[in-house]
């Protein structure tokens, strides 16, 4: 209460350390937790697959369905196994009528290897029939509210299944996410053992967690024994197949076909960095406003030596009103972690409950927390004040310049850390509008996407009575979106050349209404269409093909060389044209070689070009247009460039937490700049007051208490460049297509820095400069 302000900014310091270090430990812990609440987890093992049909290699997290069944007949280290396929479908109950996303095929094996728990119904009589499903606790409360599933009779298109058991809905740091499991076997393809065909996530339980390394030994030298024949490879082709630990996955793998986005431990050091970054700087306020302070208590340690304090309990005192301070902070911040708490779930793209404040570790930390820091930012202004002798005391007093060799290097130290958030905050930034903005090979704005599912009639149809409709321009169907093209596949040519390529099927309006630029030969035509004829058992079946630049690059052709070339992928067709490089995966990946195929077979979604002058007329005219022709599926829609955001999520993420940040970090240097200062103007109250009596002005007053101050800034702006260079660097070389680190960001950092701490020293300065120096001298 004696030094109110002082206190404040402590308190006001420390608290906002300490929520950024609580919420982002929630964050954390659950992000290092994924599927550790499975009782096997640390036997099970996902297996992934590695494959060259020719050119790059691709790897992917799916597998053909040989792979389990086969891999436990040949490896004794093999408990069990489950496949996975996760698929869309529309579910119907009464009235009801969903596209689910989270519907899975699994095997009865799911239940033996993984934890997740029924609540109703026999784990081994659930999907035992074909006919069979497992919904959750949600999907329950969704479709029949009230009543009770089991018996009941739910419609997925074609099929119709009954409610046999209800199970817990599957925990937010869980990979494998369901609302709806049915039989595995109920696909077609499970029917048949194939090592190619790869759609299926594999999971293995192992006998022992020790024999993840020699059985991937094992499975490599087994998998160059299988024929070539059998896995349709020629020449130095391979395909084969790596073990991922399960509590692994989440953070260290990232490939396509997984079931979920993966997280990345890169982004949880950066996270515990920041966390510990902020958490330092509230210390360092602690720590040189305790020294400040000093110079005031001068004749408080005096009274308490001559009354007989020694040195521990001179310490034990000083510590213990950190630890009472940290104490106060703690509860502050979790009140306030608490009210931040929805805002914090959009940034990190969580919805975390209240409960997890109740979290054991949560409290258990809390407490160490409360520990550390007081020790932290005590225990060097206690040792200061306590060896203090007090001879000393009773002939020069207690001098302000105690502690000053160490008060000057931690605010610098602050600065440091501010200017090298600002600096890796911009980057990322630039980064990410760099994205937003280049030249991606195609026009992803006013693009409506409207699943379909693999409908070539709803399509056909859709697609002519759409284009009536005021304000769509075009409509064309497609396989996949191309912002994040998944299908794997291979050609070869009529020379024998093979390519590992990925592949879009689409119809023949696509490259038009997505404006793909074509650089040699031409689009797809009616002509193309009628060649693509499945009757008499396809023998008048023909491909037409368009290559992109890097496939026909791989392949040793020129754009020109390419057209009218054979090449074939299962069946054979012509190549019809070459379109110029577009990114139809990530920034991170590299564009590879792409074949685009005609196929109205395999397109599963509508793309609508609007004009965008009137976009929610159109929208609901489209939607009044499904309706009336496509009444057993719900209508939904997107935008593209939402989905191409959308792959970006974790930067933006991180792009948040760094803005948030930053502005965190500049704020606790400032408060403790300016308490700082506060404490040096009254300590030079005297000297200010004399320096005015003989002549001097405001401006070399200010300047006088400010250049010390700024000149530390400098030196951190110094300090903090070539680490925030590096680390972005560092940041950068994860994408294939980057911005360069320009030299005026280092500058506008410093700058920016430069003027919030001038702006702090001035306020104080400048009261002081312009007080009525007869008075300072007379109070003096």
């Amino acid at each position: 209460m004696k030094n109110k302000l002082y206190s404040l900014v402590n308190v006001v310091g420390l608290t906002i350390g300490i929520v950024s270090c609580l919420l982002i430990g929630i964050y954390i812990k659950h992000e290092l937790g994924y599927d550790h609440f499975n009782e096997n987890a640390d036997r099970i093992v996902r297996v992934t697959m590695e494959y060259n049909s020719g050119g790059p290699s691709q790897k992917t997290s799916v597998t053909g369905t040989k792979v389990g069944p086969q891999f436990k007949r040949m490896f004794p280290e093999i408990t069990d196994y489950v496949r996975l396929y996760k698929a869309s479908r529309i579910i119907g109950y009464r009235d009801f009528l969903f596209n689910e996303k989270k519907f899975i095929y699994a095997e009865p094996s799911f239940f033996k290897i993984f934890s997740y728990k029924l609540i109703k119904g026999n784990v081994e009589e659930a999907l035992n029939s074909p006919d069979k499903i497992i919904i959750t606790q949600s999907a329950a409360k969704k479709y029949f509210h009230d009543e009770d599933p089991i018996g009941k009779i739910m419609k997925s298109e074609h099929q119709n299944y009954t409610v046999s058991a209800i199970a817990a809905d599957a925990p937010s740091n869980s990979q494998i996410k369901f609302d709806f499991l049915v039989p595995f076997n109920t696909l077609n393809q499970a029917k048949e053992e194939k090592y190619n065909g790869a759609n299926y996530i594999t999971y293995l339980l192992l006998k022992n967690k020790e024999q993840i390394q020699p059985l991937q030994q094992k499975i490599s030298s087994y998998m160059k024994m299988v024929d070539k024949t059998e896995l349709h490879l020629t020449g130095n082709q391979f395909l084969t197949f790596y073990l991922e630990h399960l509590k692994k996955v989440h953070l260290y793998s990232n490939l396509p076909g997984d079931l979920e986005p993966a997280g990345s431990m890169v982004y949880i050091y950066i996270l515990v960095i920041v966390a510990v970054l902020i958490l330092i700087i509230a210390c360092v306020n602690y720590v040189n406003l305790a020294i400040a302070q000093s110079a005031g208590r001068g004749a408080e340690i005096s009274i308490r030596k001559v009354m007989g304090a020694g040195k521990p309990q001179l310490f034990t005192q000083f510590v213990g009103e950190a630890l009472l301070v940290t104490a106060i902070c703690i509860l502050l911040a979790t009140g306030i972690a608490y009210i931040a708490l929805p805002y914090f779930n959009q940034v990190a793209g969580i919805q975390f409950k209240y409960s997890v404040f109740f979290d054991p570790i949560i409290l258990a930390s809390l407490l160490l927390l409360t520990a550390i820091i007081g020790l932290a930012a005590g225990a060097y202004p206690a040792l200061l004040l306590s060896n203090i002798k007090l001879s000393k005391i009773l002939k020069t007093g207690f001098s302000f310049t105690s502690g000053k060799s160490i008060r000057k290097p931690l605010i610098v130290f602050q600065f440091v850390i501010s200017i090298f958030l600002i600096i890796t905050t911009v980057v990322i930034l630039q980064q990410l509008s760099f994205i937003r903005n280049k030249d991606i090979g195609y026009n992803k704005s006013n693009m409506v996407v409207l699943p379909t599912g693999y409908n070539p009639q709803h399509i056909d149809e859709l697609k002519k009575e759409m284009l009536n409709i005021p304000g769509v321009e075009s409509v064309a169907s497609a396989n996949n979106e191309p912002v994040n093209v998944m299908w794997g596949d291979a050609i070869q040519t009529a020379d024998g050349k093979n390519l590992t390529v990925n592949a879009l099927p689409m119809d023949e309006d696509f490259i038009k209404t997505l404006q793909l630029k074509i650089i040699a030969g031409s689009e797809f035509n009616q002509t193309d269409v009628l060649q693509i004829d499945t009757t008499n058992n396809y023998k008048n079946f023909q491909y037409a093909f368009i290559l992109n630049e890097s496939a026909v690059r791989a392949l040793g052709w020129t754009p020109q060389q390419a057209i009218g070339k054979r090449i074939s992928k299962g069946e054979s067709g012509v190549i019809k044209g070459v379109v110029k490089d577009f990114n139809f995966k990530s920034f991170h990946t590299p564009i590879g070689p792409l074949v685009l195929f005609l196929d109205h077979f395999q397109t599963a979604a509508l793309f609508a070009r609007i004009t965008g002058n009137n976009t929610s007329n159109t929208i609901k005219a489209i939607q009044t247009l499904w309706k009336q022709r496509v009444p057993d599926r719900p209508f939904e829609y997107k935008f593209l460039d939402e989905d191409f955001d959308a792959l970006y999520r974790t930067e933006q993420q991180t792009a948040k937490v760094f803005t948030t940040f930053s502005f965190l970090a500049i704020l606790l240097a400032c408060l403790g700049l300016f308490a700082i200062t506060a404490y040096t103007v009254v300590q030079r109250t005297k000297e200010i007051g004399i320096r005015k009596v003989l002549g001097a002005n405001v401006s070399s007053i200010i300047l006088l208490i400010s250049k010390d101050f700024l000149l530390m800034v400098i030196i951190a702006m110094i300090i903090a460049s070539p680490i925030a260079w590096y680390m972005s660097y560092t940041w950068l070389q994860d994408f294939a297509y980057r911005i360069n680190i320009h030299w005026w960001i280092f500058i506008a950092a410093g700058a920016a820095s430069l003027i919030v701490a001038a702006i702090t020293v001035s306020v104080q300065a400048a009261k002081a400069a312009m007080a009525n120096p007869v008075d300072s001298l007379k109070n003096e």
